[in-house]
């Protein structure tokens, strides 16, 4: 960093040299680090762009249609794109889909039926799929008042898949296995597509005709492959996630082999219909350029989060993942050492945003989860953790998920307004 931008940096945004000198230093140390994301982003951009010209996208496809879209080809267009980018059979994705909490919903409330078991191979379920399991809340809706029953297995004390548990947990019942990639509200690594591969093979050696799903949210182009190309049958995510590259408003999406999507779009739009109906409402060109600017999007975001692994290991802090592990999400995890110094680290994201930065983040209740959570996200699309946030469950132990960042360089002046936040309020 050249000193007029450390002045310029002090100047105007109070960020002490130490502060500055201390996020360089991290930098230099994870240098090789960086070279092997942009390895993997320059693959990927390579796999997408020939999904674009595979398919003939034409500048005609960003035209938008009314009533049922039943020749919305935008709509039509963006699911092979999305296919071809996923290397699966097929994908229905749209503005149709809330976000990757519907589209697991639907993947689930679509495929399974009275009488089958849901078998979660990683534990807990994400917050927000409790409800939709009929673990929590009223239970109206949920897979538990439709007959379907659930069971878990728990992670390996080292974070890995019991994957003996697992083979001994499938039962006659078992319909689908679930894999969480991503850590969610936990403090483990995510799961790598040589893992998947490994799970995928272990439940299909006792019941081959299982369904298997991942829950592919934060996970999309960390690897050459996607974990329907590794054996899994089904997955799903956000367009507010990797794959909208920060530009798709909202959306999400459900790929995987064409039986599975198809029965999954009748639950989304209605028996019968399915795939062949579903407005784009003049999305089809932000979810497009989202995915081709995917790979370069999510290597700039996990240069970022490496950045504030590297920053806080030099600090002590307990983080997940290291900064030099295999990274196979977004989502760096650190563990604040109190509550103060949580809400301090969110405050300091939420001064480096451009949206919103003058406010100050406050912990709320949040549809779906138990505890009052804390989000620091000043995007330009509402709620997108591929821009620049952080957030957390405001118990303990007190631990911050840091993801997203358009850019590298922005996540960069994050790590410094953490750093400062946290020495202003005597926390660092």
């Amino acid at each position: 960093m050249k000193d007029d931008t450390k002045g310029f940096l002090k100047k105007s945004y109070g960020i002490d040299a130490d502060v500055a000198d201390l996020v360089n230093e991290a930098e230099r140390d994870i240098a090789e680090v960086f070279r092997r994301y942009e390895e993997t982003a320059e693959y990927n951009q390579y796999k997408v762009l020939r999904a674009f010209h595979d398919n003939h996208v034409s500048d005609s496809h960003f035209a938008w249609v009314n009533g049922y879209g039943h020749d919305d080809y935008g709509r039509q267009i963006c699911g092979k794109v999305f296919a071809g980018s996923f290397e699966t059979e097929s994908c229905i994705v749209g503005p149709f889909i809330c976000d990757g909490t519907h589209a697991l919903a639907c993947c689930y409330l679509g495929i399974l039926r009275p009488g089958d078991k849901l078998l979660y191979c990683t534990g807990e379920p994400y917050d927000t799929m409790e409800t939709v399991i009929g673990l929590k809340g009223d239970g109206n809706g949920s897979l538990k008042s439709y007959g379907v029953s659930f069971s878990k297995v728990e992670l390996r004390e080292d974070g890995c898949v019991d994957l003996e548990g697992v083979k001994a947990a499938i039962g006659p019942a078992t319909r689908m296995a679930v894999l969480q990639r991503s850590l969610g509200y936990s403090f483990r690594h995510a799961f790598s597509i040589g893992e998947i591969e490994e799970w995928v093979r272990a439940c299909k050696s006792v019941k081959p005709d299982i369904i298997c799903m991942v829950d592919n949210c934060y996970g999309e182009f960390l690897d050459c492959r996607e974990p329907v190309a590794a054996g899994a049958d089904l997955m799903a995510g956000s367009l507010m996630k990797n794959p909208g590259g920060g530009i798709a408003m909202g959306g999400g999406y459900v790929a995987g082999r064409a039986d599975l999507v198809e029965t999954v779009s009748y639950r989304i739009i209605a028996p019968g219909i399915g795939t062949d109906a579903g407005l784009m409402y003049d999305q089809t060109r932000r979810i497009l350029q989202g995915i081709f600017m995917a790979p370069r999007t999510v290597c700039e975001a996990i240069k970022g989060a490496a950045l504030f692994a590297r920053v806080f290991e030099k600090l002590g802090y307990e983080v997940s993942p290291k900064a030099e592990d295999p990274r196979n999400d977004v989502v760096t995890a650190i563990r604040m050492r109190s509550k103060e110094q949580l809400v301090a680290f969110c405050e300091g994201v939420q001064a480096a945003a451009p949206i919103n930065a003058h406010y100050a983040p406050e912990a709320g209740e949040m549809a779906g989860y138990e505890d009052e959570i804390i989000m620091a996200s000043g995007s330009f699309v509402q709620g997108s953790t591929m821009e620049l946030s952080a957030d957390a469950p405001l118990r303990e132990p007190y631990t911050a998920y840091f993801q997203g960042a358009l850019s590298y360089d922005h996540a960069k002046f994050a790590a410094m307004k953490v750093l400062q936040s946290l020495k202003d309020k005597g926390l660092l």
